[in-house]
């Protein structure tokens, strides 16, 4: 690249970025708000983010729109084609984490209408923590290209499937106990498993964030 050329595209590279970043902090919010609304059951938290949605949806195709742009229009090679390809990736993660957002509020809201009288309470909040604290530290990561917060998203994540395996275990168990509530049992567990994949998201993320820091593909090397 000439020195007008190169100054572009890395004027572009850093706006583009910008965006990426804002995205990441809106899809954060989402999950927070929705593991708000387990422990809450807040309607208006519910409304909301199923509600806005199509925020995260517009911008995920703008982010996706603008790489492929750079793409064509620069050719960069080496670390600069490594950012933009982990970009395009993560970016897909983030609107997918947003779906999750919605499934999870979604299933508070039929839960919380269900005409139904059980024993039982499953707490979330520890599941809940730790899949935000592995969302934060996957965005810190991307933030500033630091490899060993994604190491400890790794970390987290085998936690989180304990903790998911537990709550099915439990579901398991109370099923046998009320069979009748059956459906409403396995919605309990569904919400355990939106977010047991969130933290699969947050881990997909990181493992891109070694992509570009390190250049080498690590898929699965942490499980």
């Amino acid at each position: 690249m000439t020195p007008v050329y190169h100054y572009n595209f890395h004027r572009q590279l850093d706006k583009l970025f910008e965006k990426f970043l804002n995205l990441g902090t809106m899809v954060e919010d989402r999950v927070r708000k929705a593991c708000e609304s387990i422990k809450t059951g807040d309607m208006e938290l519910i409304k909301f983010v199923a509600s806005s949605d199509y925020e995260i949806d517009e911008m995920e195709i703008d982010i996706e729109e603008e790489c492929l742009k750079i793409l064509a229009l620069y050719q960069p090679v080496a670390r600069d084609l490594r950012i933009i390809i982990a970009m395009i990736k993560i970016n897909n993660e983030l609107e997918r984490m947003g779906d999750y957002a919605v499934s999870i509020a979604r299933r508070v809201k039929d839960l919380a209408s269900a005409e139904i009288t059980i024993n039982y309470d499953p707490d979330y909040e520890e599941m809940s923590s730790a899949v935000l604290k592995m969302l934060k530290l996957a965005l810190d990561a991307i933030t500033y290209h630091d490899a060993d917060m994604a190491h400890r998203v790794f970390v987290l994540d085998d936690n989180v499937d304990k903790l998911r395996n537990q709550h099915y275990e439990r579901v398991i168990e109370e099923i046998q106990k009320q069979p009748t509530a059956a459906r409403y049992l396995i919605d309990c567990y569904i919400l355990a498993r939106h977010l047991e994949r969130i933290a699969d998201r947050a881990t997909n993320i990181a493992e891109e964030v070694m992509y570009v820091v390190e250049g080498e593909i690590v898929r699965g090397e942490f499980a």
